[in-house]
């Protein structure tokens, strides 16, 4: 489950960023990157769990399939904070500085 939900982000963070390919304002390519290392860090996890349990790995417990969904969930939300704090930082419109920078 945390391998498939990190995908689909993945696959979704890619397919937005594609489609404002000329206008990388957002840097979702950052975010992309970042969900495709996640996957390809559970697949890697995923191969030698395989090799571990063999047949099992294809009958998870319900509560197992819970825990890995769960998991799956904080990584993309945690995921999501990280990019945030990265957006902050680099300010690609210049709201934060401006803000700052705004005598009163």
């Amino acid at each position: 489950m945390t391998l498939l939900i990190t995908v689909f982000a993945a696959i979704i963070c890619t397919l937005i960023w594609y489609k404002n390919l000329p206008n990388n304002e957002l840097r979702l390519g950052f975010l992309s990157l970042m969900f495709w290392g996640a996957s390809l860090m559970w697949s890697v996890d995923a191969v030698f769990e395989y090799i571990e349990l063999g047949a099992e790995f294809f009958t998870p417990e319900p509560m197992d399939m819970l825990n890995d969904a769960f998991l799956g969930i904080s990584v993309v939300a945690l995921g999501l904070i990280i990019w945030l704090v990265y957006l902050f930082i680099k300010d690609p419109r210049g709201v934060i500085k401006a803000k700052l920078l705004q005598k009163k």
